[in-house]
């Protein structure tokens, strides 16, 4: 399979934002407890938070994490959360049918965040909450002191304030399974008002509004530019949600479906600019895919379970044993998001730690990380800089999702500040092999600088606690510049970043 591509230095989509690979973490299953929390675990440090763990969220650097939720938040009250953790209330989790002990709140979690360099994005309960739980929310958070709720903070032992500037108004608040679930109208005045308070405490805050939780709801785009028309010049970003799977055993198909994400942002991105025509506005909503990932092993299993059992404690929910087909859903997926960085400036896998998630734990023993750990990473770490536009000429397919889908899917980033390029790979054939002939215009005298690969696995193949790193990352061969071209051939099924010194 031949392909031939075209890299300009000037043919730019934008200058990503680094929060595009954000990470989410819900009191949700065992996220937070037994998650990155484990008092008594053998690498727990004096706050009780899982050494190992932190070790492998610092390696991915993160910029930004949204938390509590979720489902969670919109029955959630913050004040669960604070003070002396004995004295702290047990609550049912109706979201998820179970027990709440509130041993991790906005303090503890703020300190774990400061201790892997995340910045905060916290999610508001406007479910079963409101205007005046929000504004003291802000108040406790961000206040330096000299107020009930500021002062309440500085009482529990954080004499400084959370340097927090990124605000969610709620959580999928057009869902029927919603606690609190409302209209578009109503839904877009509460958040505008919302938003309104919080600005009133801080002016530079930003804050994202509730979109569609999928692009099958039946609200869906209607619901976004029924929201928007009410807030649009109080919100900054409006979010996206998708999930993904392969139940019908097709990976083609599966494939597809990241283009199908591309359209899902391109209607969005249509709304927001028919509504800012509508009110002459001359600012731009930005969206914030916040929650992202591929969830359907066991999906159905877990459903079943959690309207059945008796209200436990951080329960094993959603914890899905990724393979290499997942890893290679993912890179392609991370591609999209830097195609689509015009659009898209934040996104947040969905989520963190067992639940869905890169890393996966057992209670009082090893942390391990999945097949998609590896993806996600690259992407984080060499993916910051301006997206440029690749040309790609190649053999294309049908699926009953897409169609015209390439085999041979490619995003590119230019970091001037490194004088780095880096180009992700994913060759989707099932069987062949595709040899590359890239053009790089603009970028004179580049010279190979690494490349990273993943092939050569079963699709099914996953990494366990007893091996943890049958799938990951691996030098590459077969690669190089020559003559101003990026050129080599690259194995079927396989994901590849290449860095070129420009």
């Amino acid at each position: 399979m031949k392909v031939s591509a075209d890299l300009h230095r000037e043919f730019t989509v934008a200058r990503i934002d680094d929060r595009l690979y954000s990470a989410f973490i819900e009191h949700m299953g065992r996220a937070i407890y037994e998650g990155i929390y484990e008092p008594g675990h053998p690498s727990a440090d004096e706050h009780g938070f899982r050494g190992d763990v932190l070790q492998y969220v610092k390696d991915l650097k993160i910029p930004a994490i949204r938390y509590p939720g979720g489902n969670f938040v919109s029955a959630y009250d913050w004040k669960d959360g604070i003070g002396l953790k004995e004295d702290r209330p047990v609550r049912l989790d109706l979201a998820w049918r179970s027990k709440e002990t509130n041993q991790v709140g906005i303090n503890e979690f703020g300190i774990w965040a400061e201790k892997a360099g995340i910045d905060m994005m916290l999610a508001m309960n406007l479910g079963t909450a409101g205007i005046k739980e929000a504004r003291e929310y802000v108040e406790y958070v961000t206040h330096p002191g000299g107020t009930t709720w500021s002062d309440l903070r500085r009482s529990h032992g954080q004499e400084t304030p959370w340097d927090v500037n990124m605000w969610c108004l709620g959580n999928e608040m057009d869902g029927p399974w919603q606690v609190g679930h409302k209209e578009a109208k109503e839904y877009g005045r509460l958040a505008d008002e919302t938003g309104k308070a919080v600005r009133g405490l801080n002016p530079n805050a930003e804050l994202i509004v509730c979109g569609s939780s999928n692009d099958a709801m039946p609200t869906y785009p209607d619901w976004e530019r029924g929201v928007l028309e009410e807030c649009y010049d109080t919100v900054d970003y409006i979010s996206l949600h998708k999930y993904f799977g392969n139940s019908s055993n097709d990976t083609l198909n599966f494939f597809g479906k990241i283009e199908e994400t591309g359209r899902y942002i391109q209607a969005i991105a249509g709304v927001i600019d028919f509504v800012q025509a509508k009110k002459r506005s001359k600012k731009k909503v930005g969206i914030c895919f916040d929650e992202w990932n591929v969830w359907y092993h066991i999906r159905g299993q877990d459903e079943k379970n959690w309207k059945s059992w008796d209200w436990p404690e951080a329960p094993h929910l959603l914890e899905e044993d990724y393979n290499f087909e997942d890893a290679l859903f993912v890179a392609g997926l991370l591609n999209e998001f830097i195609r689509r960085s015009d659009r898209v400036r934040i996104a947040a896998i969905a989520q963190l730690v067992n639940v869905i998630a890169p890393i996966r734990t057992l209670a009082g023993g090893a942390a391990w990380r999945t097949t998609i750990y590896w993806p996600y990473q690259m992407a984080s770490l060499y993916g910051r800089g301006i997206a440029l536009n690749v040309a790609v000429d190649g053999p294309t397919y049908n699926c009953e999702v897409s169609q015209d889908v390439r085999y041979m899917d490619i995003s590119a980033v230019h970091n001037d500040g490194e004088g780095m390029v880096t180009v992700f790979i994913v060759n989707r054939h099932l069987t062949e092999e595709a040899e590359l002939d890239m053009r790089l215009t603009g970028f004179d005298g580049a010279t190979l600088a690494m490349h990273q690969v993943m092939q050569g696995h079963d699709l099914q193949a996953t990494n366990m606690p007893d091996a943890p790193d049958r799938v990951a990352m691996q030098k590459g061969e077969g690669v190089g510049v020559e003559d101003g071209r990026l050129k080599g051939k690259l194995a079927p099924l396989s994901y590849h970043v290449v860095r070129l010194k420009v």
